[in-house]
């Protein structure tokens, strides 16, 4: 295959990766940006999404479809209460303190880690995806004065990775709206802006929190389900998306969901050009210099304000 088609694979891939690096990322700026609580479990909600997915789809069991539009709906209700019943029973309770909530989180990490590896159990394991068709993909090149189309060999992608990339996009225009159309989202910002404030004028607060943190982990727990069909359920996969959701939101901003979604196109898509190209470790520590590089020359991230 020409460099043209193999860049235009790798393109589509990271598109994939993109959509939901931006999913998961979204959901720990929101956190961040109204509560000012950084989750260090936000990548167990993940994966309890994936598992939770592979543990519905083999109860409904009969076509794959049901099966998955029924983790769909049921992994982000799930870990978005989980969420939001440990932000009431303990976040709550220690005031939203940063360093006490970190360690908090770490707690709540290991506890949904070790509870999933008892009752799921260490192996991985595979959600069929509900459509999986391969679909050939086009080249175009300029010949004799004019452009031609033909079908390169092994220039493919499947119709399961294309709807992950649609169905990203359509969440997160809900999430948009929601934030910026909605009575919730009018809450949401004023929480954000000043929750003292907010308070005085009758606005509940720590409500407000406990949705914020289930929505949160919601969109978490919707990225796994999203994922589990192209990568296998582990009780250990949410280490890297979290350190990649992390990446994410320092270079986009702390807070700021346009700079996590920019940052998370462009992690997602140099990570998928790099891996296929190069190796993926070389897109991870590319990665982590970028970090570097942004918390030197801009620490307030892309699209953040430097008075965070």
């Amino acid at each position: 295959m020409d460099f043209g088609p193999h860049l235009m694979l790798a393109i589509l891939e990271g598109a994939v990766l993109a959509s939901v690096l931006a999913l998961m990322a979204s959901g720990l700026s929101l956190v961040f940006g109204v509560m000012r609580v950084v989750n260090i479990a936000h990548g167990e909600f993940y994966m309890l999404g994936a598992v939770l997915a592979w543990w519905v789809a083999s109860f409904v069991g009969g076509a794959a479809v049901l099966g998955f539009i029924m983790a769909l709906i049921i992994a982000p209700i799930i870990v978005g209460l989980i969420a939001a019943a440990a932000d009431m029973t303990v976040l709550k309770y220690l005031k939203y303190d940063p360093e006490r909530t970190i360690v908090a989180t770490i707690g709540l990490l290991y506890i949904i880690q070790q509870v999933t590896l008892m009752t799921y159990g260490p192996d991985a394991r595979p959600v069929v995806a509900p459509f999986n068709t391969r679909l050939a993909l086009p080249w175009f090149e300029f010949v004799e004065g004019k452009f031609q189309m033909f079908w390169p060999w092994g220039l493919s992608i499947t119709s399961y990775k294309l709807f992950v990339i649609v169905a990203a996009v359509v969440v997160l225009l809900g999430i948009w709206a929601m934030m910026t159309k909605s009575r919730i989202g009018l809450l949401m910002r004023a929480t954000q802006l000043d929750s003292e404030t907010a308070q005085a004028f009758g606005i509940p607060v720590e409500r407000v929190y406990a949705l914020v943190f289930g929505i949160g982990a919601a969109l978490a727990a919707l990225a796994g389900v999203l994922i589990v069909p192209i990568q296998q359920a582990h009780y250990l996969m949410g280490g890297d998306a979290l350190l990649l959701s992390f990446i994410v939101v320092i270079i986009g901003g702390l807070g700021s969901l346009s700079g996590t979604l920019i940052a998370a196109v462009l992690i997602g898509m140099s990570d998928g050009i790099i891996s296929v190209f190069f190796s993926p470790t070389l897109a991870k520590i590319i990665a982590t210099l970028l970090v570097a590089f942004v918390l030197v020359f801009r620490p307030q991230g892309l699209m953040g304000s430097s008075n965070r």
